[in-house]
């Protein structure tokens, strides 16, 4: 049982990283056989990873189809990025008067590992985009942890597209990505300092800082489009 358990989440983890980072585009059938033979596992685990993949929104299921990487619109981007505005902000808000030592301190290290990965990153290192992007996330489930609410983190879990989140970074340029640190850093010290509105106004500054930098390049360089938004013809031959 431990084992089939181990293989499930094996599978589960790899096919999310291969969605996150655009192995798997968007629109690309995910088909159990390939899958399993490209992971060398049984198709069972892989099968079971598609459902709860597709549980987070990552993957759609299509009659005639199967199981296929989810695509967005460019209206699509924007509204997710406006909803996620405003939920992490209110998180912000809450944490601010809700967070525990626990909570900076998790903060504080998520900094610190988003600052270091900064330093060593060149350009679109994937290793280091990965560690970015683990950091981001810390600083930012560190948040939602300290709002304490339970039916927010659960609206954000299905509002933050994780995959948008990484071609964010990828298409960052130095400063932005500098700047990302920045906000970190600011909307950390309106926390710490029970400014809740501060922290929101960053917050929502922030989400939205994204967006823009990933909408600008989509529309500077239409050949990366399909990496984002998906092309339903891939993946059936």
């Amino acid at each position: 049982m431990a084992t089939n358990r181990g293989n499930t989440q094996s599978a589960y983890a790899q096919i999310r990283r291969a969605i996150v980072e655009g192995r798997y585009k968007p629109g690309q059938r995910l088909i159990e056989q390939r899958i399993a033979e490209e992971f060398e596992l049984s198709r069972t685990p892989v099968r079971e990873s598609l459902r709860r993949l597709e549980a987070e929104g990552l993957v759609v299921s299509i009659p005639n189809r199967g199981s296929v990487v989810r695509s967005v619109s460019i209206e699509e981007i924007s509204d997710l990025y406006g909803l996620r505005a405003r939920l992490e902000a209110y998180a912000a808000e809450l944490a601010a008067e809700r967070f525990e030592d626990e909570h900076l301190s998790r903060m504080d290290e998520g900094i610190s590992r988003f600052g270091k990965a900064l330093k060593s990153l060149r350009g679109a290192d994937l290793a280091g985009l990965r560690v970015l992007n683990e950091a981001n996330s810390q600083i930012h489930g560190a948040i939602m942890d300290a709002a304490r609410n339970d039916r927010l983190a659960q609206l954000l879990a299905r509002t933050v597209d994780v995959p948008l989140v990484f071609q964010a970074f990828r298409q960052f340029q130095g400063g932005q990505r500098a700047r990302s640190h920045l906000f970190h850093q600011l909307i950390r010290d309106a926390i710490s300092g029970r400014d809740g509105p501060r922290a929101a106004a960053l917050m929502t500054e922030h989400v939205l800082q994204g967006r823009d930098v990933l909408l600008a390049h989509l529309n500077d360089n239409p050949d990366v489009v399909d990496d984002i938004f998906g092309d339903y013809t891939l993946g059936d031959s």
